[in-house]
């Protein structure tokens, strides 16, 4: 009896699972029937909701296409009307010359025939004037064959020519009036003198009149103010490495002294002194004053300069009225802007030459534009440094043919010294015109001259030694500082170098004092950090 019950209690449990099993299923179906319903009413609603957006942007893309279609129908319009009226506009034009030729014609006409009345009246008096020639021609023959026999007939009853009367007449003319001739010559010849002259004055007078120029008197230092005594510490720097960087770099001697808030520049060339003031003025302004920042400043210094002498060779031109120069030229004209002779400014005194030789060559007669354009170029070989030898003139002639400058402009501006023969009017005119500017009251100063040519000679003697790169005469020329290419020039050769230098220049050079010669030899190298 118990194991019968255990059998039905199995029965029952397997009958039981079976049940749920059944149920569960049941659920499951019905549960994934719903699912399947859900879902397919999500997907109704999408493709009902993209139906709906499919529409919505149909009718934009409709309303879009529709209003670009207005925009091109409403530009086309306005187009046609512009072509419309440019048509019209194009057509009154037309109609407008077509008068104009048509009045034209008739004055065209109407001139044709005045033309044709005069040339009528002007054949009838050139026919009156044939006759007269005709006749007069005759009564000239007439005329001429009565001198003829008069002239026969009076040699005839003189016993002689008529070339031997006309001979002996003059002899006894000349004989009688020997004395009162020659007085009358030598009037006529101090008259002629006296008259040349005055025209001479007249003329120069004139020139002079209409040209008025300021003369400048150059000097040799130049003084930067700082805002602080703070700022001389740092120009000189940690063991004066900058003011040597910036004297090396210029060519320029800096005087700091006990000046408050001055530092001074001391240099004979001008050239080398504003390059110095630019520089050290921009220092002064930005405050970071280190070697390398020195560097690049002189270096932008020079780059402004350059364009400053460009400039001015150009306003230069403009002002003396010449033209079609070529750039070099116009670069060296900029160039004497910063040199002098005898204390004038060189680039003053070349407008000044030119504007006197350009007037008295109209006064004259002779060419303006050659005058005009000698004059304004006659001192050029004062700028051209180092690259030709000889007197300026000569130089100056030769840098002329050079970049193209006619031989005329060429033979005046060699010529204006005398050191080739003048053989053109226009050439004298530069010579006086050179001499009339020079000599001036208060245009030129002499000890200035001197002063440079020292500098200048001292210069030039330490460029004489080979290996010399850069020579700067500092401190009014009693030092004179030389670079020299360290892979050229070992250090027991600059030391030599130095005895050399100083020999000629005590042989050569007349100074007022001691000059210290300072061989300088360095070498440079860089790296770069990775």
């Amino acid at each position: 009896m118990p194991a019968m019950l255990t059998v039905l209690d199995q029965l029952m449990v397997i009958e039981a699972s079976l049940l749920f099993l059944a149920v569960g299923w049941a659920i499951g179906v019905r549960i994934e029937i719903r699912r399947q319903q859900a879902a397919k009413l999500a997907a109704d609603d999408i493709r009902a909701e993209a139906e709906h957006y499919a529409d919505s942007v149909k009718k934009e893309r409709i309303q879009e296409a529709s209003d670009t279609i207005d925009k091109m129908r409403a530009e086309a319009k306005r187009e046609a009307e512009e072509n419309r009226l440019a048509q019209q506009r194009t057509k009154e034009e037309l109609d407008k010359r077509e008068s104009n030729l048509e009045v034209k014609e008739r004055q065209l006409i109407e001139r044709e025939r005045v033309l044709a009345n005069q040339q009528g009246h002007l054949d009838s008096k050139e026919e009156r004037l044939s006759a007269l020639e005709s006749e007069l021609a005759d009564r000239n023959q007439a005329l001429s064959e009565g001198e003829s026999a008069l002239q026969a007939s009076l040699e005839r009853q003189a016993g002689m020519t008529g070339e031997e009367a006309k001979v002996a007449l003059f002899e006894k003319i000349e004989n009688e009036n020997r004395l009162a001739l020659a007085r009358r010559v030598r009037q006529a010849e101090l008259a002629a003198k006296e008259d040349a002259a005055r025209k001479a004055r007249r003329i120069i007078t004139l020139a002079i009149q209409k040209y008025a120029s300021e003369q400048v008197v150059e000097s040799t230092i130049n003084v930067v103010n700082l805002p602080s005594e703070e700022m001389k510490g740092r120009i000189i720097g940690r063991e004066g490495r900058n003011i040597r960087l910036i004297e090396n770099l210029t060519g320029v001697d800096l005087i700091v002294d006990d000046t408050p808030e001055t530092v001074l520049l001391s240099c004979f060339d001008p050239v080398r002194r504003e390059l110095s003031r630019r520089a050290v003025e921009k220092l002064v302004a930005d405050g970071r004053i280190r070697p390398t920042k020195i560097e690049e400043v002189v270096a932008a210094s020079k780059s402004e300069l350059d364009e400053m002498i460009t400039n001015a060779g150009d306003k230069a031109a403009l002002e003396a009225g010449v033209i079609g120069l070529d750039p070099e030229l116009i670069r060296m004209l900029g160039r004497l802007s910063f040199r002098t002779s005898y204390g004038q400014n060189m680039l003053k005194h070349s407008l000044e030459v030119s504007f006197l030789a350009a007037q008295m060559a109209a006064e004259l007669g002779a060419d303006v534009q050659v005058a005009m354009r000698a004059g304004l170029l006659h001192d050029i070989g004062k700028a051209v440094t180092g690259t030709m030898e000889g007197p300026h003139a000569i130089v100056g002639g030769r840098y002329c043919e050079k970049y193209g400058e006619s031989p005329q402009v060429v033979h005046c501006v060699e010529a204006h010294h005398e050191d080739v023969e003048q053989k053109t009017i226009e050439a004298m005119l530069v010579q006086a015109a050179d001499a009339i500017s020079a000599a001036r009251p208060g245009a030129r100063r002499e000890n200035v001259e001197d002063y440079l040519k020292r500098l200048e000679n001292i210069e030039k003697i330490g460029h004489s030694f080979e290996g010399v790169d850069q020579v700067y005469a500092v401190q009014a020329g009693r030092e004179v500082r030389v670079f020299v290419n360290p892979s050229v020039v070992d250090d027991l050769e600059a030391a030599r170098l130095a005895n050399k230098i100083a020999t000629r220049i005590d042989e050569e050079i007349k100074s007022p004092g001691m000059v210290l010669v300072t061989v300088v030899r360095e070498s440079r190298h860089q790296a770069k950090v990775p």
